[in-house]
């Protein structure tokens, strides 16, 4: 069987590392299962030049397609590029994700040996490898921090585009940070969608480097994570939700004991954290904030319920 595949990219002031992104993708090697693709990047309501660079560049980005709105989050960007694809597989990564070369072949062969004639009902879900090294991702390996339990998550996965049309687009009052991948995830388990691992479809996720600068962003974005957590129970209010959004007493429980009834807090790590950056350890730094950050989330949670 030979597949055409649709890859959408929301996108939202990515531009330098959307470059690699692109340009990871117009370097795929494609085998006997795949005769076309196309890349979707939905621009959505980028002040960073996104759109004039991708015009501006046409002959070395033979594969992309550009769409442009407002600002209204990937949630509404993932649904226009669905809309506006051309063929049956849909690859859904991130815009700062930079793929190998063999990364589409992986994802449709793996997704071609689980489809039968009348069930399309499988998703494959490749590797994400998260990095700070923008000259050169792919050397990073993998950690056992890379690991994720997600259902469906949109950093790195494929499914049929008439799969998706049947159980529904993405929901768009998932407006802020988080979480309308997997409340998609769950409609898809309701329907009896089995997610097939593909680890062979690697993807190097970068983000900037820890400073102690985005505290202040990281604490917003645990709100309005907490907030999009909310409207993600009220979906679908039963007990593996409430484990996924950490909804229970165990996990209040357990955040309020490793900070230590709070005593561990943003404020009194500061220096910590300060020192660790200084000293080139900000990878430590940050898995550190992450504690106090998680508490700061379960108790917005609880606030808002």
């Amino acid at each position: 069987m030979v597949m055409n595949v649709s890859i959408i990219i929301p996108t939202y002031n990515r531009r330098p590392i959307l470059k690699k992104c692109l340009k990871a993708l117009e370097n795929q090697i494609l085998d006997e299962n795949i005769s076309n693709y196309e890349v979707i990047v939905v621009d959505d309501g980028s002040t960073d030049g996104t759109t004039s660079w991708i015009k501006n560049n046409k002959e070395v980005l033979s594969h992309v397609v550009l769409y442009e709105q407002e600002h209204g989050g990937p949630a509404l960007g993932r649904n226009l590029g669905i809309m506006k694809s051309k063929y049956e597989i849909i690859i859904f990564i991130d815009s700062d994700l930079i793929v190998l070369e063999n990364f589409i072949a992986c994802h449709v062969n793996k997704l071609l040996s689980s489809w039968n004639k009348n069930n399309k009902k499988y998703f494959t879900y490749g590797s994400v490898i998260n990095t700070s090294n923008f000259t050169d991702p792919e050397s990073e390996r993998y950690k056992l921090t890379d690991f994720s339990f997600a259902y469906f998550a949109t950093g790195n996965v494929a499914i049929s585009k008439n799969l998706l049309l049947n159980v529904g687009l993405f929901d768009t009052s998932f407006s802020l940070y988080g979480w309308e991948d997997l409340e998609l995830g769950e409609r898809l388990k309701k329907f009896g969608t089995k997610l097939v691992k593909c680890p062979e479809a690697v993807g190097f996720h970068w983000h900037p480097p820890f400073d102690c600068g985005q505290i202040e962003s990281l604490v917003s974005q645990e709100k309005e994570r907490a907030r999009m957590a909310l409207i993600f129970y009220k979906k679908h209010p039963n007990l593996r939700v409430r484990f996924m959004i950490q909804l229970t007493p165990f996990h209040i429980l357990l955040w309020q004991i490793f900070c230590l009834g709070g005593l561990i807090s943003i404020k009194r790590l500061f220096p910590l954290l300060k020192f660790l950056v200084e000293s080139g350890r900000n990878r430590t730094a940050l898995e550190i904030v992450r504690i106090p950050l998680n508490l700061i989330y379960v108790k917005e949670l609880r606030r808002l319920i």
